[in-house]
C-alpha cells in the first residue's frame, strides 16, 4: 500500500525509538499497554454464533414436531438443541473477555440496569416537557 505523497515511512531509528517507548510503557503500565493493544481474538468466527443459533431453533423445531410421532425422535431433536447451545457458549467464550469488557465501558460507567431502568424517567420527563409546552400554548 502506497504511502500518501506528505508521508514517509519511518526510519530505522524511529522505530527502535518507538519499540523502547512501547517496552517502557509495558514495564511501567501493564494494565494501561493491555487496554492499549488490540486484543485479537483467536479463532472467534460470527457465522459460528449464528449457526449456532440457527440449529438451536431448528432442533426445536425438529423437537416440536416429533414428540407426537415418537419420543427418540424428540430426543434427537434434544441432542441437536443441546450440541448447538454448547457451540454458542464456546463461541461466547471465543468471543473474548476483552470484548465483554468493551462492551460493558460502551453501556457507561452507570451499567446496563442503569441505562434501561432510566429509560422511564427520560420517557416521563420527555412527555411532561411536552404537556407543559401544551399547557403553556393554551393559556
Amino acid at each position: 500500500m502506497p504511502l500518501p505523497e506528505n508521508e514517509q515511512p519511518l526510519s530505522e531509528d524511529e522505530r527502535r525509538i518507538l519499540l523502547e517507548i512501547e517496552q517502557q510503557l509495558i514495564e511501567s503500565d501493564p494494565e494501561l499497554a493491555r487496554a492499549a493493544t488490540p486484543s485479537r481474538r483467536s479463532g472467534y468466527n460470527p457465522w459460528t454464533l449464528r449457526l449456532s443459533a440457527l440449529c438451536f431453533v431448528g432442533g426445536a423445531a425438529f423437537m416440536i414436531a416429533t414428540i407426537g410421532v415418537h419420543y427418540l425422535l424428540a430426543f434427537l431433536g434434544f441432542l441437536v438443541m443441546f450440541g448447538a447451545a454448547l457451540s454458542f457458549e464456546r463461541g461466547l467464550r471465543e468471543l473474548g473477555r476483552s470484548s465483554w469488557e468493551h462492551l460493558a465501558d460502551s453501556v457507561g460507567s452507570a451499567g446496563l440496569r442503569d441505562y434501561i431502568g432510566n429509560a422511564g424517567e427520560r420517557m416521563r420527563g420527555h412527555f411532561e416537557d411536552e404537556s407543559a409546552d401544551e399547557d403553556e400554548d393554551r393559556s
